[in-house]
C-alpha cells in the first residue's frame, strides 16, 4: 500500500471533514473566479460598445475662439482667425500608422439657414458613415437624396414640417425625406442634408466644420491614433471623446479593487478553515499515526500523507471552483451589462490560477498540521489506545 492509497482511504473514511475542507476552498475559489471573470467580461462589453456605438475621435479646426457658454446657456463668443477644414486634406488620415483601425470617418459641415422665418442649424453629413457613427438613429421615412433633408424631431415640431413637405431655402426647393425619431441629444434640433447639398446651400464647397471618427481601439490605444491624426492634419485640433466611457471604466476599477479585497478575505477564511479542520483531523488520528510510526513509518512519510490528503482535496476544489465560478459569471453577466450579447470566454490563465491558488492554499494551511502529526510520539500514541 502506497502513501497515496493511505491518503485516499483517509479521505473516504472521514468524508465530513474532507467535505468541510472542500467547501471552504470551493467558496473562496469560485467567488474569486466569478468576480474576476465578471470584470473581464464587462471590460470586453465596454470595448465592444466603443467599437460599435458612435464616434470616439473628433477632429475640429484650430481656432482662437473663446466660447461664452455656461450651464447650457450660450452667450455668444469672441472669435479670431476662425478656420475650417479642407475636405481634400482628410485623405491624409488614410496614411496614418493605425489607418486600418478607422471604422468610419464622417465629415460634417454646419451653418445657419432661415426656414419659414426661423433660424435653424443645417448639418451636412455623410449618411453612409452615420450608419456606424450614429447607429441609434431611427428614421421615419427615407434617407435624403439630392435636395432632400432629414429633420430632427424637435425641428420637425417647431417648423411644422412632415415627411413629403417642401420648402425653399436660398432659392432652392428642398423636400423633407424623413423625420429623425427623438434621440435626446442636439440632433433633435438640427436639419440634416447630404454633405454636398449642404456645402452648396451654405456656399462652403470643399470645406467641412468638423469630422467624427469611429476608431476600432481594442488593438490600439486611442491616444496613439489621436497623435497620429494630429500629425497628419497639423491645422486641426484632434480630441478623444472619453468622458462617457471614462466614468464607467472608473467604476470598473473600483469594482476590481473591491473584488481583490473580497478575494483576499475569502482566501484568508478558506485557509483558516483548512488549518482548523486538518488540525482536528490530526488529533483524531493520534493513535493511527502512532501505529504508522511503530510500523516503521518515518516522520517524512507522515507529513507526506497529510499533505497528500490536503493536495487531493485542494485540486478538486480548484477544478470545481473554476467551473462553478465560470457558471456563476454566465448567470450574473446579463444583470450587469443588460445584454446577452457578451459571452463568457474560457480563460486558461484564470483556470490555471484558480487551480494553483487552491492547491497553494490547501498545502500551505496543512503544513503546520502535518508537522504536528510528525511530532507525535508513537509510544504516547499507543499508550492512549
Amino acid at each position: 500500500m502506497t502513501l497515496k492509497d493511505i491518503a485516499l482511504r483517509n479521505i473516504r473514511r472521514r468524508k465530513a471533514k474532507a467535505g468541510f475542507v472542500l467547501a471552504g476552498l470551493l467558496i473562496a475559489v469560485s467567488t474569486a473566479v466569478a468576480l474576476l471573470g465578471l470584470i473581464e467580461a464587462m471590460n470586453r462589453d465596454i470595448q465592444q460598445k466603443l467599437e460599435e456605438y458612435g464616434a470616439n475621435i473628433l477632429i475640429l479646426p484650430k481656432t482662437e475662439n473663446l466660447s461664452l457658454t455656461y450651464g447650457g446657456l450660450s452667450l455668444g463668443g469672441v472669435s479670431f482667425e476662425m478656420q475650417e477644414i479642407r475636405q481634400a486634406d482628410l485623405g491624409r488620415v488614410k496614411t496614418i500608422k493605425n489607418a486600418a483601425n478607422v471604422a468610419a470617418m464622417g465629415p460634417t459641415v454646419l451653418g445657419a439657414l432661415e426656414v419659414k422665418e426661423r433660424k435653424v442649424l443645417l448639418a451636412g453629413v455623410d449618411f453612409q458613415a452615420t450608419k456606424i457613427l450614429k447607429p441609434w438613429w431611427k428614421i421615419a421615412g427615407a434617407v435624403p437624396t439630392d435636395f432632400g433633408v432629414l429633420l430632427g424631431a424637435e425641428a420637425s415640431r417647431i417648423l411644422a414640417l412632415e415627411t413629403g413637405d417642401h420648402f425653399k431655402v436660398n432659392g432652392s426647393e428642398l423636400q423633407v425625406s424623413g423625420i429623425l425619431e427623438p434621440t435626446g441629444s442636439q440632433d433633435d434640433q438640427l436639419v440634416f442634408a447630404r454633405l454636398d447639398t449642404a456645402q452648396s446651400l451654405l456656399h462652403k464647397e470643399g470645406r467641412v466644420s468638423m469630422v467624427e471618427v469611429a476608431a476600432l481601439c481594442t488593438a490600439c490605444p486611442i491616444e496613439a491614433m489621436v497623435s497620429q491624426i494630429s500629425r497628419a492634419l497639423p491645422d486641426t485640433k484632434v480630441m478623444a471623446i472619453q468622458q462617457v466611457v471614462q466614468s464607467r471604466m472608473e467604476t470598473l476599477d473600483y469594482f476590481r479593487q473591491f473584488s481583490y479585497g473580497v478575494t483576499a478575505v475569502l482566501v484568508l477564511v478558506g485557509s483558516l478553515v483548512v488549518l482548523v479542520t486538518m488540525m482536528g483531523s490530526v488529533r483524531e488520528r493520534t493513535s493511527e499515526i502512532g501505529i504508522f510510526r511503530a510500523m516503521g513509518f518515518r516522520r517524512s512519510h507522515v507529513i507526506r500523507i497529510v499533505l497528500l490528503e490536503a493536495g487531493i482535496i485542494s485540486a478538486m476544489a480548484g477544478i470545481l471552483g473554476y467551473l462553478i465560478g465560470f457558471g456563476s459569471t454566465k448567470l450574473a453577466l446579463p444583470f450587469f451589462t443588460g445584454s446577452n450579447s457578451i459571452g463568457v470566454i474560457f480563460d486558461p490563465v484564470l483556470a490555471a490560477g484558480a487551480f494553483a491558488a487552491a492547491l497553494l492554499m490547501g498545502l500551505a494551511s496543512s503544513v503546520y498540521p502535518a508537522l504536528m502529526a510528525a511530532r507525535i510520539d508513537p509510544t504516547d500514541a499507543l499508550r492512549a489506545l
